[in-house]
């Protein structure tokens, strides 16, 4: 039997590395944060800014920001079916998330190699505002998302 992700283009690689990633994401989930683009190297995440996510000066906690867009730089760069981690991140934050706001992640590679990338989110609100951005770097380890029928996990 051969490997079923060898027929696939990089388009549906990246959809199906998504959906795997998904399936076992408890945090994304758990924040219904919406996957809402994928493709090779790209990804776009969505939030709404809860009560449970205000903290004391009255607008989004910085950790719910961080999260968005570490989410986003993490589907980015696991698109390839290669296990994917983050070993370094910042953010900069330009202007509050707001009760009610719908903050987007706009996630796109800005360079890979063979183990290593770089991933710069935009985070926006709903009005095409800048509250965030993100840069993440990244770190190919051992492991694919989807398993290879031929060649089961040990």
């Amino acid at each position: 039997m051969t490997d079923r992700t060898t027929s696939m283009t990089p388009q549906q690689l990246a959809e199906a590395s998504a959906d795997a990633m998904y399936s076992l994401d408890t945090a994304v989930r758990a924040l219904n944060i919406a996957i809402e683009h994928i493709a090779p190297g790209e990804a776009t995440l969505a939030m709404d800014v809860t009560e449970k996510m205000i903290q004391g000066h009255d607008s989004c906690h910085g950790g719910y920001i961080f999260t968005l867009g570490d989410s986003a730089f993490a589907y980015a760069c696991n698109t390839y079916n290669a296990v994917t981690v983050a070993q370094g991140c910042t953010i900069d934050y330009i202007a509050p998330g707001k009760l009610g706001d719908r903050l987007t992640a706009y996630a796109k590679e800005q360079s890979r190699g063979k183990r290593t990338g770089v991933y710069d989110v935009r985070i926006e609100n709903q009005r095409g505002e800048l509250v965030a951005l993100f840069r993440g770097k990244s770190y190919q380890v051992r492991g694919t998302l989807i398993e290879d029928p031929s060649n089961p996990p040990a």
